[in-house]
C-alpha cells in the first residue's frame, strides 16, 4: 500500500492505483476549502453559542441528537453543497462527464462515547461495497475541524487482499433506503439497525491512520476495509464525506477486488453525472444489479419534508 501526497498522476492513472489498494491525500486548496467552510458555517450556525467541537460537554445527548438530526440533511440537501461538490469534482476528478456522485454526508464522531449511535454512529471495521456500492466506487473523506490520530479512521491493510466473513448476504440496500436511514434520529442510546460486519474476529493491529488538514481530503477505495476508532481526542469530529464511480468501470463491471460480498441491490440509483445531474444510465444499473427493483419509489431515500 502506497500513500500518494498530491499526486501527478493524471485521473485514470490514479483511478488503478486506488483499485489496487493505494491512498491519496491532497493538501488544502480552495476548491476543498470552499466545501469544508460551508459545512462549518452551518455547523457553528445550529450549535451557536456553544463551540461545536465541544458542545457535547454542555448539552444532554438528546438535545445534541436534536441539533445535528436536521443539520445534516440541511447540508445535504443545500443548493450551495450541490454547487461547491462540483466545483471540487472540476478540479480533482477532471472529467466530469465520465464522473457520477452522491451527495456529500455530514458526519459526527463524538468525544469518550458520548454518542455511537444514529446520527453520530461509530462505523464498526467494513468495506463500502458490503452496502451495495459498485467495486470501482472511490471515497471522498473531508475533516472540517482540525483532528487527530485519536479521531480519526483506520485502515486494516492486510485484509485488502483477504476476505472478511461478514453479514453483507443479509442487507438489501433497497430495504436500508426504506427504513435503516429514515430511523437514524431515533437511535440514541444503541443503534439496532442491521448493517453488514464482520462475523469473525479481526487482526486490527498495525492499522494505518491518515491525518490532514480542514480544506485537505483523503481518497481511496470502497473496497478498503476501514472503520471509526474511538475517539478518546476530547472533542467532536465533523467531517463529509462522498462518493464517486467513473462511467468506464460501471460500463465495465470493473475496480477493486470485491473478494467478500454478498450484498443485494445497488447504491446506483443515487449517482448523479457531475456535469449535466442526469442518472446512471439503466442499461448499466442492471450489469450491477439484473432485477432492479419495477417501483423505484423508495429506492433512493428523500429526507423527511422540511429537513431544508
Amino acid at each position: 500500500m502506497t500513500i500518494y501526497l498530491d499526486t501527478h498522476l493524471d485521473e485514470r492513472a490514479r483511478r488503478e492505483r486506488l483499485y489496487g489498494g493505494d491512498i491519496f491525500v491532497y493538501s488544502p486548496r480552495p476548491t476543498i476549502k470552499a466545501l469544508t467552510e460551508f459545512a462549518r458555517q452551518l455547523i457553528e450556525e445550529a450549535f451557536a453559542p456553544l463551540a461545536p467541537e465541544q458542545a457535547q460537554f454542555e448539552l444532554p445527548v438528546e438535545r445534541f441528537v436534536e441539533i445535528v438530526a436536521p443539520l445534516k440533511p440541511r447540508f445535504i440537501h443545500h443548493p450551495q453543497t450541490l454547487v461547491l461538490l462540483r466545483a471540487l469534482l472540476a478540479d480533482l476528478a477532471g472529467d466530469l462527464e465520465g464522473t457520477y456522485f452522491d451527495v456529500p454526508r455530514m458526519r459526527v464522531a463524538t468525544s469518550h462515547d458520548y454518542l455511537n449511535a444514529g446520527v453520530a454512529y461509530v462505523l464498526h471495521p467494513h468495506r463500502d461495497i458490503w452496502y451495495g456500492s459498485p467495486a470501482c466506487q472511490l471515497n471522498w473523506w473531508l475533516p472540517v475541524f482540525p483532528f487527530e490520530s485519536e479521531s480519526s479512521f483506520a485502515f486494516y491493510q492486510r485484509y485488502w487482499s483477504e476476505p472478511v466473513p461478514n453479514s453483507s448476504s443479509n442487507y438489501n440496500h433497497y430495504e436500508w433506503n426504506k427504513v435503516g436511514r429514515a430511523n437514524a434520529a431515533k437511535e440514541v442510546k444503541a443503534d439496532t439497525r442491521k448493517q453488514p460486519k464482520a462475523t469473525a474476529p479481526l487482526q486490527l493491529q498495525p492499522d494505518l491512520r491518515v491525518v490532514c488538514p480542514p480544506g485537505g481530503l483523503i481518497l481511496f477505495s470502497g473496497a478498503q476495509l476501514h472503520g471509526t476508532v474511538p475517539n478518546t481526542s476530547g472533542r467532536s469530529r465533523f467531517s463529509i464525506d462522498f462518493r464517486t464511480a467513473h462511467v468506464d468501470e460501471l460500463r465495465s463491471v470493473g475496480g477493486a477486488p470485491a473478494i467478500d460480498r454478498a450484498c443485494t441491490g445497488t447504491t446506483l440509483f443515487e449517482l448523479r453525472r457531475a456535469s449535466d445531474l442526469s442518472p446512471v444510465p439503466m442499461e448499466i444499473v442492471k450489469l450491477h444489479d439484473p432485477h432492479p427493483p419495477e417501483d423505484l419509489e423508495g429506492v433512493v431515500y428523500k429526507p423527511p419534508v422540511g429537513a431544508m
